[in-house]
């Protein structure tokens, strides 16, 4: 890992796609990827996109660095800290795909306030989102999940996919299974909410 990681880790400061990603190739992001396998499986699906990773637990980051080294992938950068952070850095309409799923639930009533999700961070989402790009958040938290949904609704530049109930109790069909969704530790069957960028509407 010690050698590995300066070469994946996302420098600091302001973040511009075209050095990141030369060539004008997509670029992704997962929010919190835990052990790194739908990271890592992912970029190997996707060799030309460039995935960003962040996650704030150094053994999360040192078990995705392992995936990255066996499977030798070029198309993947971390962030050992909080996704916010690397959020924040990152330009207006940059991302083509982010990935939320099965964040810390903070599951009493009193911790709600330290959720992910809230209107501010969906804000900064749809800022950081190209017009067309696609976000998926998922849980395995019910109230969670109606949480984000309420949140997600809320910020209009960004439209709810589903027209079914198999369109969020199914799993998707490029939705890789990680080692913590297959524990099972909520309350309910996982629950994925996919949503896209809508395009900036700008008066005449």
């Amino acid at each position: 890992m010690e050698s590995l990681l300066p070469r994946l880790a996302i420098p600091p400061g302001p973040l511009d796609p075209a050095i990141l990603a030369p060539g004008g190739r997509e670029v992704w992001l997962e929010i919190g990827f835990g052990g790194g396998e739908h990271l890592a499986a992912q970029a190997a699906k996707h060799p030309g996109v460039l995935l960003l990773g962040a996650e704030p637990f150094l053994n999360g980051v040192a078990s995705a660095v392992r995936h990255i080294e066996e499977a030798a992938l070029q198309n993947v950068r971390l962030h050992a800290g909080d996704a916010r952070e690397l959020l924040a850095a990152l330009p207006a309409a940059s991302l083509t795909r982010v990935f939320i799923l099965f964040p810390d639930p903070w599951p009493k009533a009193r911790h709600h306030k330290r959720r992910l999700m809230n209107a501010d961070f969906a804000a900064e989402l749809a800022r950081a989102m190209a017009p067309g790009a696609r976000l998926r958040f998922a849980t395995d938290w019910a109230d969670y999940a109606d949480h984000a949904l309420r949140v997600l609704i809320a910020e209009p530049r960004l439209a709810w996919l589903a027209e079914r109930a198999d369109d969020w109790g199914a799993p998707p069909a490029d939705h890789v299974t990680t080692r913590y969704e297959s524990k099972r530790l909520g309350d309910c069957a996982p629950i994925f909410l996919d949503f896209e960028r809508l395009a900036d509407f700008r008066k005449p």
